[in-house]
């Protein structure tokens, strides 16, 4: 018979994207580990929807992108669950695409979610966990924050940026109290994926998978995780690699068209519209 008795003391934890996907999985994990879990997402109805299904009380819409959304947020989130405890950073947009055609709208959409969302975020928290001395702020990057895909450029570049301002940050506040960690998945099966086959001979992770490694993180702080294991372990080593060879690795691995020349747009429509409409 399954445990649900919580590994470590309930806490209280506010996550960003909680409607769908990672999101929603490490809310589900997180509940079952007996922590009291909020959640905000720009789909309202979707959030409703998913607080429904996971039995939390505390959901609101959320656009990460506007400050004031975000402190009305939190406010939230104490006022219903108590001081905050966690705040993880998980909405995020992958579109993709080659870099010259991305429409302006589009590129800015991204950096707007995918940058100035954790960093609006991860400063709100750090206003209300400082002077408390305690907190943690996961931020959702990427393994794609790490090695560059075609395809992908201005997301690469988001997920660069998260993991270079949660790492500064971490080292201005490492004596604070408060810990700030990445989770660096590979690529995942959501929607974020939709339409696209993945590497050739690496599995696309499952969203069940990030939800554990969040939910182990908080109980076992450390800068980051990486997810897959496989997957991390081939980014961490492909940076001591010479670079003609790990070229040569991303063409076998088919990562140079994969999200590119082999993308079902059809396929990746709906996912296409709701976030250009949101």
């Amino acid at each position: 018979m399954m445990n649900n008795a919580p590994h470590t003391p309930a806490r209280t934890v506010a996550i960003t994207g909680g409607a769908r996907g990672i999101g929603y999985q490490t809310a589900k994990e997180l509940i079952r580990r007996g922590h009291r879990v909020a959640i905000g997402d720009i789909d309202e109805a979707r959030a409703k929807e998913a607080a429904a299904e996971l039995g939390v009380k505390v959901v609101t819409r959320l656009d990460v992108t506007e400050p004031d959304s975000f402190t009305t947020f939190l406010d939230l989130v104490e006022r219903e669950l108590g001081p905050l405890d966690i705040l993880i950073n998980n909405a995020g947009i992958m579109p993709t695409g080659h870099a010259h055609e991305e429409d302006d709208a589009v590129t800015r959409r991204q950096v707007e979610i995918n940058v100035l969302g954790v960093i609006f975020g991860t400063k709100l928290a750090l206003q209300r966990m400082l002077p408390r001395r305690t907190g943690h702020i996961i931020n959702t990057a990427s393994l794609a924050g790490e090695l560059a895909v075609p395809g992908l450029a201005t997301y690469c570049a988001t997920k660069f940026a998260v993991i270079g301002f949660t790492e500064a940050a971490r080292l201005e506040y490492r004596k604070s109290g408060v810990r700030l960690s990445t989770v660096r998945p590979t690529f995942t099966n959501t929607e974020l994926v939709a339409g696209t086959a993945g590497a050739k001979g690496l599995r696309n992770a499952e969203p069940e998978e990030i939800a554990r490694a969040t939910a182990d993180l908080i109980e076992n702080p450390r800068p980051f995780v990486r997810v897959t294991r496989l997957a991390g372990a081939m980014v961490a080593a492909v940076k001591f690699v010479p670079r003609r060879l790990a070229t040569g690795l991303g063409a076998a691995l088919n990562t140079d068209s994969v999200f590119l020349a082999d993308v079902d747009m059809t396929a990746r429509r709906t996912y296409l519209d709701r976030i250009q409409n949101s």
